[in-house]
């Protein structure tokens, strides 16, 4: 017996979606909310789960092509039936050729991919007949020896948050092992990767440069998302005033209490207590006292908003995607930090809710994540302000002591950049709201918002 598996709705404003890269093909075993399909709309990208457990006899929908909310987009059957016969696996991939242990492989272990990558494409590029340019993860900071890849050249689908956290350990995918389903590497194996680097570490080596990127030389379309972000900051820039103002903050107490209450913080929640649920709580409730910047324009009118709904931006292979913490200043530490945790890893998986993207009053981005001093942040309307945090570095400045005497001292610093539309906000507004910000974070008084 055979099953339709439809678009389903993707949020309350979405009515219909783009299918940008089957992970199955006709003839492929899929299990219960095994990943089936990609989905692009205008909010986010996602992964479309099976409903059910057998195997694809029709692909109704091909690549590139967009469809509305219940569209049917592909037949689930047992794999006895005359609908596996029809030759519906999606056009482009026709021209790339079949995996070489594929007469002998089950159908389990065949993912779609391209025998010809090294590695697998990012969840943005359309298939090609050639290899797909591809994000090289930045060089481990030691060459230690992985266990060799197998004879077969093509990787597999590697997830956005596998990934990630890959390339922010410093581990190169392509001498990885998989263990998962078919050969797909997991989060488990890029660890096990991780620990025979660290056994095997060696004194650390000079400057090595970056290898060179596959993308060099190529050319590409535009994804839909990257369309939509490029529009939207055009005419953000077009239609609002904006600058920005920077104030330096002292972090040293912060990064104190950070040590003091790191391992009770991880075992109550089950992450760690990094500088951002700070910024995220302090620049949350001085929002409170300085409405203008927790507002929009609305043609003559100023709408100031009842609640800090904080949107953060996270960074993926697909482009920046900014989930929102829905009454911010309401929060504690440890619900912060659980919120920006599970947000960011969705958000990397394709996991993430279209309305969980909708309703920021105010934004936040750790500029400072890949080590920048700071820049000036594009406000996106219909927001008036974002705020960047840069990286946290220890270095001299001159302080005074309790005595009023001066003296030189080394201090975890932070520089917070505020971009404003200037429409609505003055300097003397951003200054006051960044002052107030600033204060917090330096009495460090967060004993009583810890949450544990």
């Amino acid at each position: 017996m055979s099953e339709s598996v439809v678009l389903p709705a993707l949020g309350e404003s979405v009515t219909e979606g783009t299918v940008t890269r089957w992970l199955k093909k006709v003839g492929d075993s899929v299990n219960v909310d095994e990943p089936l399909v990609e989905v692009s709309t205008d909010k986010v990208d996602t992964e479309i789960p099976s409903p059910v457990a057998g195997v694809i006899e029709q692909i109704l929908v091909q690549e590139d092509e967009t469809v509305q909310v219940g569209a049917v987009l592909v037949i689930i059957g047992t794999g006895s039936g005359s609908g596996s016969a029809a030759p519906q696996a999606p056009a482009a991939e026709a021209p790339v050729a079949a995996p070489v242990a594929a007469p002998v492989a089950p159908p389990v272990v065949a993912p779609p991919a391209p025998v010809a990558a090294p590695v697998a494409p990012p969840v943005v590029a359309p298939p090609a007949p050639v290899a797909a340019p591809v994000v090289v993860a930045p060089p481990a900071p030691v060459a230690a020896p992985f266990a060799p890849m197998s004879s077969s050249t093509d990787a597999g689908y590697v997830t956005p948050l596998v990934r990630k956290f890959a390339q922010d350990s410093g581990v190169d995918l392509s001498r990885v092992v998989g263990t998962g389903v078919g050969g797909r590497i997991r989060k488990e194996d890029v660890l096990a990767a991780t620990s025979a680097s660290s056994s095997q570490a060696a004194p650390a080596a000079a400057y090595v440069p970056a290898p060179v990127s596959a993308q060099r030389g190529t050319t590409e379309p535009m994804s839909r998302l990257r369309k939509v972000l490029a529009e939207r900051a055009v005419a953000s820039m077009v239609s609002s005033a904006q600058l920005t103002t920077v104030v330096e903050v002292d972090v040293t107490r912060i990064a104190e209490m950070r040590k003091s209450v790191q391992a009770r913080f991880t075992a109550a929640t089950g992450t760690k207590l990094n500088f951002m649920p700070f910024f995220f709580l302090a620049s949350a409730e001085a929002l409170r006292s300085n409405p203008k910047l927790n507002a929009s324009i609305e043609g003559e009118n100023i709408n100031y908003h009842p609640s800090e709904n904080i949107s953060f931006a996270v960074d993926t292979e697909r482009g920046l995607l900014t989930p929102v913490i829905r009454d911010a200043a309401s929060l504690n530490l440890a619900q912060i930090a659980q919120q920006i945790a599970d947000l960011a890893s969705r958000t990397r998986e394709n996991k993430l809710k279209p309305d969980e993207m909708m309703g920021g009053t105010f934004t936040l981005t750790n500029t400072g994540s890949r080590g920048a001093l700071f820049d000036t942040p594009v406000v996106f309307l219909p927001q008036v302000a974002i705020l960047g945090t840069g990286v946290v570095q220890k270095r001299p400045v001159v302080i005074t002591g309790a005595d009023g005497q001066e003296s030189i001292a080394i201090r975890s610093m932070v520089y917070l950049a505020l971009s404003y539309d200037h429409r609505l906000i003055d300097g003397a507004d951003a200054s006051r709201y960044l002052v107030e910000v600033k204060a917090r974070l330096e009495d460090a008084n967060f004993t009583a918002n810890l949450g544990i």
